[in-house]
This record gives C-alpha cells, sequence and structure tokens, in this order.
C-alpha cells in the first residue's frame, strides 16, 4: 500500500490500530532497504529520507498507544518485482511497467509464479546491498523505532545465500554452510554497528524447509544463530525458509512450536515464533512451559485488532480491558458485559 516505498495514511491508521488495540509490540512490515529489493512495486522502503519522513509520525503513533515501534528491513532477492498478492502474486515481465531485474547469489529462478531467473549478484553488488541496509538501519534508528528485525526467512535475499538451492556460488559466499552463512553474519555486523546496544537487534530466521532434508537445515541454521549471537544478535523469530514451490509444509496449529522451543534451547537466544499459533489459551501455555518467550501475531489481529483485549478475558486477566485498551474503549466495555 506504500507509494514510490513511502508509507501514508493507510499505514497511520493501520499501525495505529493495532497500538490501540492493545499489542506491546508492532512491527512495520518487511521494508526494503533498496529499490530492487521490495517484492512488489507498492512494497514499503527505507533507501531515502523521505521515506523515513513518512514513518516518522507512524512511529510517534504507536508510542503514543503505549506500543514498542518495531521494524522489519529486508531485501526480496528472487522473488522481487512481483505484482501484490491479491493482484496476483507473481513476476511482472521484464520490461512492463513497475518490473525491475532481480539479483540473488546465483542465477537461479524460484519457480512457480515466481519464474523470472535472476541476476547474479557480483561482490560490489553485494557490499552495496549491505551499505545500503546500513543506510537503512540508521534512519530507522533516527526516527525512532526501538526494535529492529532482520529479514532472513522466506526465499527472500539473506535466505537466497543461506539455502543451497539457491546459492550455488563457487566463491566466499557459496558452498559450505560456513560460506553461506557468510552474508548473514556480514549483514548482521553492518546493522550491530549502527544500532544501538540497548535496543534490541532481532532477526527472523528460517530456519526449515520441509522438504525432506529438514534435519541438516535445521542443525545448520542452529550453528549459524550460536555465531550471530556471540556477535550481537538479541533475539530469534523463528519460521521457515520458504525456499522451493515443492515444499511439502505440514500446516497446522502451533506449526513451529516444537522446532522454535529446540532453536531457542540450543542457541540460549530469546525468541519468538507465529504461524498458526492456536488462540491466546495455546499461545500462552508455549510462554509459561518455556518453549517460547513471545508470540508474534499476524493474521489473527488483521481479523481483530483488538486481539490483545479478546486473548486477556480468555485468559481471566482482571480489568482486561484497562490493561489492554484506551479509556474512551475500557471505560464502555466494562461498563457493560
Amino acid at each position: 500500500m506504500s507509494d514510490q516505498g513511502a508509507a501514508n495514511s493507510w499505514h497511520q491508521i493501520h499501525y495505529g490500530t493495532l497500538a490501540r488495540g492493545g499489542a506491546g509490540l508492532v512491527v512495520v512490515e518487511a521494508t526494503a532497504v533498496a529499490p530492487e529489493g521490495r517484492i512488489s512495486w507498492a512494497d514499503a522502503g527505507l533507501w531515502n529520507d523521505q521515506q523515513a519522513a513518512a514513518l516518522e509520525p507512524i512511529v510517534q503513533e504507536i508510542k503514543r498507544w503505549g506500543a514498542v515501534p518495531g521494524i522489519q528491513l529486508a531485501h526480496a532477492g528472487r522473488k522481487a518485482s512481483a505484482n501484490r498478492p491479491w493482484e496476483g502474486d507473481d513476476h511482472i515481465p521484464e520490461g512492463q511497467p513497475n518490473s525491475w531485474t532481480t539479483i540473488a547469489p546465483s542465477a537461479i529462478p524460484y519457480g512457480a509464479n515466481l519464474s523470472r531467473v535472476p541476476q547474479a549478484m557480483s561482490i560490489e553488488d553485494i557490499a552495496r546491498v549491505q551499505a545500503d541496509m546500513a543506510s537503512a538501519v540508521q534512519r530507522a534508528k533516527d526516527i525512532g523505532f526501538e526494535w529492529l528485525q532482520l529479514h532472513f526467512a522466506h526465499g527472500y535475499l539473506a535466505q537466497n545465500f543461506w539455502s543451497p538451492k539457491s546459492n550455488q556460488r563457487q566463491d566466499i559466499y557459496g558452498g559450505s554452510a560456513q560460506n553461506r552463512g557468510r552474508y548473514l553474519l556480514e549483514t548482521l555486523a553492518v546493522a550491530r554497528k549502527v544500532w544501538p546496544e540497548n535496543k534490541p537487534l532481532t532477526a527472523r530466521m528460517g530456519v526449515i524447509d520441509f522438504d525432506g532434508d529438514d534435519e541438516t537445515m535445521l542443525s545448520e541454521s542452529i550453528e549459524l544463530l550460536k555465531v550471530m549471537k556471540t556477535q550481537g544478535l538479541d533475539s530469534v523469530d523463528v519460521s521457515m525458509g520458504f525456499n522451493s514451490p515443492n515444499a511439502n509444509v505440514p500446516w497446522g496449529p502451533n506449526l513451529l512450536e516444537d522446532i522454535a522451543a529446540r532453536v531457542l534451547r540450543e542457541t540460549q537466544l530469546p525468541g519468538s515464533t507465529s504461524w498458526f499459533i492456536h488462540g491466546p489459551t495455546e499461545a500462552d501455555r508455549m510462554i509459561r512451559e518455556g518453549k517460547i518467550d513471545l508470540v508474534m501475531i499476524g493474521r489473527p489481529l488483521l481479523s481483530d485488532p483488538h486481539w490483545p483485549y479478546h486473548a486477556a478475558k480468555e485468559l481471566n486477566l482482571d480489568d482486561a480491558a484497562w490493561k489492554t485498551l484506551p479509556a474512551p474503549y475500557a471505560h464502555w466495555l466494562k461498563a457493560y458485559r
């Protein structure tokens, strides 16, 4: 819903509503660090000061209603240059309006509806995108974001480097897990250099593909996250790789619960997960059992921006309305039950 990468009144209302609805943390959507890093032509960006200026009042609105403002910084890699999800979610042919050349570690297409062959990145391309990340982190800091999440999942650029399905380079960025993880570690380092030490620096990490080679990817991801922890990663949101359209994801309630628990246990990182969290009671259970430290809620909040209020009621929290909602809502909701 962005205009040339810039937020607008849609975002002001959307994120302000989530904050007023009682969310403790509101993370602004995947925000591209460069124009070619957008998933679709209408995606958010933070590669210039005009985009930063458009986001600043949204940051203040989130804070005003008591939530922590976070942002997820991303580069879409070979999945970029696509139509918006409700307009096809497929690659726009090269040369068409709102289309651009995609880049990735290797010239290997994702497939299915995202079939364009990306341009293999040079060492100079890698350095440029990492410099773009540093600049975007600086802007995020300057306009008041307090939680930073690096998008290292879902088949986007960082995950393109991490997965051997999309990375067949013969240089220091390809081959072994150590080499494939190099881009992620370097990207973390440039962000850590800019982002304040007293504010969370997190990553959304794709650790499994459900493609028959799950243990290898999961084990390698855990080892990479252990290194990331030593280099300044504060927390991880455990997610999937989405590196192939042929993955056999076992969709169902609390899909990543046990996988996330293993990742957090073995890395000793605090963290979260999402993906079909089966309601407030299950979310509460996972935290009480020590499997995760917090839950990330996506689609349930699109359905009901007051999900935190209804969660508080389901969990029998005293004064649920007053503890989750602004006074003009809380007063009347408590008065008439």
